[in-house]
């Protein structure tokens, strides 16, 4: 067995009531959560790389978002600092796969310009001809990032796999079924997630939380609206449903998980 390790690398917060109808009112800390894969040969998979800090160089558009969700980012929260604390040198991360791009998944990007990148083809996309909807950030992107190591995911690269009685779309990294990267659509285009070692499925931003995913047919107006297809979004959070029924742990970017350890 691997080793699947929680890192939080900032945080926002939001009134659940201003986000899903017939909820009351309760603000919740939400953390930006990093997964480190720690497996077989000497790879070592990162899965987002949370919050950028210090200044950021986004214009307009980042102050606007940095408006509407204030990050809480200390220096402690860098992504390379909590790996190094945890005695990994980032330069040893061998593949990053971002779930999608917005700030609070890409803000550490920055840190691994050795490590092959895995991004779904719409993230691709969104990169090409970025709107204020898709909520990328451009500046937080090195200039290298165009140029990195990369595996490109688009619909031909998935295969259906069955969980219990949930059907899901899976790119099987390293061919031997210990990392799945998983096609989980909906909330931005080319919305990834993984499935570790048969045991625990990262779900990124495809639910709020792992105990607010039935609250996904339930969004109110301004949240369904920057979905990049909420029907699509409630589609992926019904499959998580089953995905959890059949004994996966299913677990979201912003959950606050609590033990550091998730294959345990």
């Amino acid at each position: 067995m691997g080793r699947l390790h929680h890192y939080v690398c900032g945080r926002t917060s939001h009134d659940l009531a201003a986000v899903f109808h017939g909820t009351g009112r309760e603000v919740r800390e939400f953390p930006s959560g990093v997964f480190l894969y720690e497996g077989a040969e000497e790879r070592r998979v990162l899965f987002d790389t949370g919050y950028a800090t210090g200044e950021w160089d986004t214009g307009w558009r980042g102050a606007i978002y940095r408006r509407l969700l204030p990050p809480e980012v200390a220096e402690s929260d860098d992504v390379a600092a909590r790996l190094r604390a945890d005695g990994i040198d980032p330069a040893s991360i061998t593949h990053v796969v971002l779930s999608h791009l917005h700030p609070d998944h890409v803000g550490g990007v920055r840190r691994f310009p050795d490590a092959t990148f895995v991004l779904g083809a719409g993230q691709e996309r969104t990169l090409r001809s970025p709107s204020l909807r898709s909520g990328v950030l451009t500046g937080l992107f090195p200039e290298w990032f165009g140029d990195v190591d990369r595996v490109l995911l688009g619909e031909d690269a998935f295969r259906p796999v069955s969980v219990g009685d949930a059907e899901l779309r899976a790119h099987d990294l390293f061919g031997d079924g210990s990392y799945l990267v998983l096609d989980l659509p909906g909330h931005a285009d080319g919305h990834l997630g993984a499935l570790v070692e048969d045991s625990v499925l990262l779900a990124g931003d495809a639910a709020w939380g792992h105990d607010l995913i039935g609250e996904s047919a339930h969004l109110r107006a301004v949240p369904r609206a920057i979905q990049h297809d909420a029907e699509a979004y409630v589609a992926t959070a019904r499959v998580l449903e089953q995905v959890a029924a059949a004994g996966i742990r299913v677990v979201c970017s912003h959950d606050a998980v609590g033990a550091t350890e998730l294959l345990n």
